[in-house]
């Protein structure tokens, strides 16, 4: 077999094959025309049946990311004060002798969980992604980090309520009548999936948004449902109470295949929709008209979006929506159930990716989410943070706290190393900064966390300046610091082998040879016209069935999010039935205004963030007011704001509208700091405390208070 190291590549115009890295639901089937040797083009693949030849403008113009001026494209070390982004040109070697004499150092000094590793989904490649790193930082010793940005909480609460299931088929929403999209912008978020909602709309089906504002995807929805942010468990409950009181349960179902019902019943027999009106906001006549909706329109589907875990009581929130498919009977028909995360059908072979038999018994344990307070020293670290190595990521844009993120990066006695595409904010604070590789220069393999298909990207040019895959990267490490352990060494190749484990079932028919050939391929389920996994039950449970009532009474990390570490320890009990936790933060704190920060359109999470074309799409910073709030405060559209609490402030460009619910205000995540009006962002003001279940951010449980500049 040819390594895929040794695949040449063509200085004829040719189409390549290819995959879109972003952390992203819908991971696009891309097609790459390169023209003498430089891509020219991307385009969606037109024959890919979920992403159907469409691209989003986060993407549609990739290639001027691979060839932005502002690339890094050799090595860089650091010549002015940290954050200036003053650096000099070194070499490979001379980078890789610094790094691993001051990791050497740092270990010597104060052992080796003084280093701490920081990544993410910057790319989402299982090659390039999330474990690339893992394997080298535990056979270094280093600090275990803890990911848990994005779905941990809600990952853990649906796996306590029906288990690790995908659940339905996205495509199969075609089928649906009625739909509920919670805490989901997804015309912004999930764009490919919307053409199957409009199908199912255009046949019949009603679609209903829950949310704060009312965004793209609630303006094309037959009816918008503005909740008060973090309430979204009582509505659930609510809606229980309804449907159980009112008769409307299948009981056939909820007898052959829940546990817990009884019990359940007792729980909501007090959370009426009076009560539920009080806590979100939503007229309890519209609360009980959701229910009955919902109850009587067969089959019916709920989509659950990231945010719906971002508060207090984000874990009990997913419980509770997880119950109410089984309640009504939602999982008997195609196109009925619950729409979390496709990824649960994907083999993904973690293990041999993470290598977690490399790390040391007790090797401590930090969140990123507490990342300015640990380099701050507030989170009293032994030792402290005195190295840190920040790849597929930019957290002084993405995490909490940012004032304290850029005080900690900023101590001279901090070590830090940054790869990347560009100076980002983190890296203008680094003393090495490395060349990294876009899609379009390295091979990886994708799973989805939003369909059912695997993507092969194969390189379609070769990398500019001195850029390398992370895979790469680890690989020169690994070889730095003298390790000689074969895992740390594979080739690309040897990690796609082991990438997925090609025997399972869904994987029968694909190949790495037949993906080479077709780019993609559908996992071996049925089709989204069949695919109804739970008409019988049969939930990857304890029991086997959806469970009202836990038998999975400890809060835990599903293991992804924390690489699997293998001396995890259960945290407090947890109330084994769904209950409502209200918002930690309340006007009581002194700030009026609930301040939420979804997603940007044209940004993913910070990608993207620094490149023209999106950065006119999705324009400069902004805070979204309802007009008796912006009244109230004297602040009329165009104005600049500035948006504090105790924690941080920035200024942004203030919107009055309608569209956001009174008393909430909005300003979109992903802008940039040296973007922005006063070098500050909405994550100068979120907090650092977790919600209740999987150590999930609580983003949205956010109070300020906005005035004018």
């Amino acid at each position: 077999m040819t390594a895929i190291e040794d695949i040449p590549l063509t200085d004829v115009t040719t189409t390549v094959r290819a995959a879109c890295p972003h952390d992203c639901p819908d991971t696009c089937a891309m097609l790459v025309t390169v023209a003498d040797g430089k891509a020219v083009e991307v385009r969606g693949d037109p024959d890919h049946p979920f992403t159907r030849g469409g691209l989003c403008v986060k993407v549609n113009n990739y290639p001027e990311k691979t060839y932005s001026p502002d690339r890094v494209l050799h090595p860089l070390r650091r010549t002015g004060p940290k954050g200036s982004g003053r650096f000099e040109r070194i070499t490979w070697d001379e980078a890789l002798t610094e790094i691993a004499d001051r990791f050497r150092a740092t270990i010597d000094s104060h052992g080796p969980e003084s280093i701490m590793p920081v990544s993410y989904l910057g790319t989402q490649g299982i090659l390039n992604g999330l474990s690339v790193g893992d394997p080298f930082f535990h056979r270094l010793g280093a600090t275990v980090t803890e990911r848990t940005y994005c779905d941990s909480g809600s990952c853990t609460a649906y796996s306590m309520t029906i288990g690790a299931t995908a659940g339905v088929a996205p495509e199969s929403l075609v089928h649906s009548r009625y739909i509920i999209i919670w805490a989901c912008n997804m015309i912004s978020t999930n764009l490919h999936l919307w053409p199957f909602v409009a199908e199912a709309q255009k046949r019949g089906a009603k679609v209903v948004v829950i949310d704060p504002m009312r965004h793209r995807t609630a303006k094309a929805a037959d009816w918008h449902i503005p909740i008060r942010p973090g309430t979204d468990g009582a509505l659930a409950l609510a809606m229980m109470h309804v449907i159980i009181t009112e008769g409307l349960t299948d009981e056939a179902y909820v007898r052959d295949h829940t546990v817990g019902y009884d019990e359940l019943v007792e729980r909501v027999r007090d959370r009426t929709p009076e009560w539920a009106a009080e806590q979100t906001g939503i007229p309890a006549e519209d609360i009980r008209t959701l229910a009955r909706e919902y109850a009587t329109s067969s089959p019916s589907m709920i989509r659950i979006g990231v945010a719906i875990e971002r508060h207090a009581g984000g874990g009990q929130t997913v419980r509770a929506i997880s119950c109410l498919p089984a309640l009504v009977g939602a999982w008997r028909e195609v196109g009925g159930g619950l729409l979390q995360l496709p990824l649960w059908a994907h083999p993904v072979n973690w293990g041999a990716l993470i290598h977690p038999e490399l790390q040391k018994t007790g090797t401590r344990v930090v969140n990123q989410y507490l990342l300015g307070r640990a380099l701050t020293g507030e989170m009293e670290l032994d030792p402290p943070v005195n190295a840190l190595m920040v790849y597929n990521s930019n957290p002084l844009v993405v995490c909490p706290e940012q004032d304290k993120m850029a005080a900690g990066l900023a101590r001279e006695d901090l070590f830090t190393v940054v790869s990347d595409h560009v100076l980002t904010d983190t890296a203008r604070y680094a003393d090495i900064v490395l060349p990294a590789t876009t899609q379009l220069e390295q091979h990886d393999i994708m799973f989805s966390w939003g369909h059912f298909y695997i993507t092969l990207n194969t390189p379609a040019v070769a990398p500019e300046g001195e850029a390398v895959s992370n895979t790469e990267l680890f690989r020169r490490l690994s070889t730095a610091m003298g390790f000689t352990d074969p895992c740390l060494h594979r080739t690309d190749e040897e990690i796609l082998a082991e990438s997925y484990d090609w025997s399972a079932p869904q994987m029968a028919g694909i190949t790495l040879e037949s993906l080479r050939e077709t780019g993609w391929a559908r996992l071996n389920l049925p089709s989204p016209d069949e695919y109804a996994p739970h008409a019988e039950g049969n939930f990857p449970t304890p029991s086997g069935k959806t469970e009202f009532r836990s038998s999975i009474e400890n809060n835990f990390v599903v293991p992804l999010f924390r690489q699997l570490s293998n001396d995890h320890q259960p945290g407090q009990p947890v109330d084994p039935l769904p209950h409502y936790i209200p918002p930690r933060e309340t006007a009581d704190t002194g700030y009026r205004l609930n301040l939420i920060s979804p997603k940007s359109h044209a940004y993913v999470n910070s990608s993207a963030g620094d490149q023209d074309k999106q950065k006119r799409v999705q324009g400069e910073q902004k805070v979204v007011l309802h007009p008796q709030d912006a009244q109230e405060r004297g602040i009329t559209s165009g104005q600049y704001v500035r948006v504090f609490n105790d924690r941080g402030q920035f200024v942004a460009l203030a919107e009055v509208s309608e569209d956001i619910a009174p008393g909430v205000a909005m300003s979109p995540m992903g802008t940039w700091r040296k973007n922005a009006k006063d070098d500050s962002t909405v994550n100068a003001v979120n907090p650092f405390r977790f919600a209740d279940l999987g150590n999930a951010p609580t983003f949205s449980d956010t109070r300020v208070e906005v005035e004018v500049v």
